[in-house]
């Protein structure tokens, strides 16, 4: 199936509420360009300077989200035109976003990254040091970030039970810091579910998944 193909056959079984984020990481401008024409205009990426570049080489309509880890040297490369990063993780972060989007009088979106997982591999904080942060005098002064809700990324395994345990979490720990709301912290996204596991992710609570292989085919992990 084309990739046109594909991105209406994912976009006819998903509930209005989810939002669909393509994952175009590594693939060329030209797949890009496809799904754009066949309405889609939410694209993530796992690499700032790849996003950087296909933002200079795509219409400005399109709303980049950063999904991959955020190294804070690398924020100043995305803070004009990024719409939600996804993969944030501590409070030095996000101070270092709010720094970039002050110099371009805008606000930057984000989503905390919880730790689901247990592969180590995976990056994210607690739930508890999240509850701390949303409380913290330091955060509540963060004038030009709005933490918009969470994210998480399950095992990667076949043990669907473990999976659903890992999204129950994240929902669960979404509905326990909902209370926290505060000028920069509107929560209303949880960010969970991948081409593998999305309906799993839907059924689970999450509003927002993130897919890839589903819509462009395998990835190319040699560029």
């Amino acid at each position: 199936m084309s990739i046109k193909e594909n991105l209406h056959h994912i976009k006819s079984t998903l509930p209005e509420h989810v939002t669909l984020v393509a994952v175009s990481k590594t693939k060329p401008v030209s797949d890009l360009l496809e799904a754009y024409n066949a309405g889609q205009r939410i694209f993530g990426e796992n690499k700032i300077q790849e996003m950087a570049t296909k933002y200079e080489a795509l219409p400005k309509d399109i709303s980049w989200h950063m999904i991959g880890h955020v190294q804070k040297n690398k924020v100043k490369y995305m803070a004009s035109f990024v719409s939600l990063i996804h993969g944030v993780e501590s409070l030095k972060l996000l101070e270092e976003i709010n720094k970039q989007a002050l110099k371009h009088h805008r606000n930057i979106n984000c989503l905390l990254q919880i730790k689901i997982a247990s592969e180590d591999s995976k990056f994210g904080m607690t739930p508890e040091d999240a509850s701390i942060l949303l409380q913290s005098k330091s955060f509540l002064e963060l004038k030009n970030i709005r933490v918009l809700g969470l994210m998480g990324m399950a095992t990667f395994t076949d043990d669907e039970n473990k999976i659903k345990d890992e999204f129950l979490l994240l929902k669960h720990t979404f509905d326990t810091l909902k209370p926290m709301e505060s000028f920069n912290f509107k929560p209303e996204i949880i960010s969970m579910g991948m081409s593998g596991d999305y309906q799993l992710a839907i059924a689970s609570g999450s509003t927002m998944i993130r897919v890839g292989s589903s819509i462009f085919g395998e990835r190319n992990y040699s560029i």
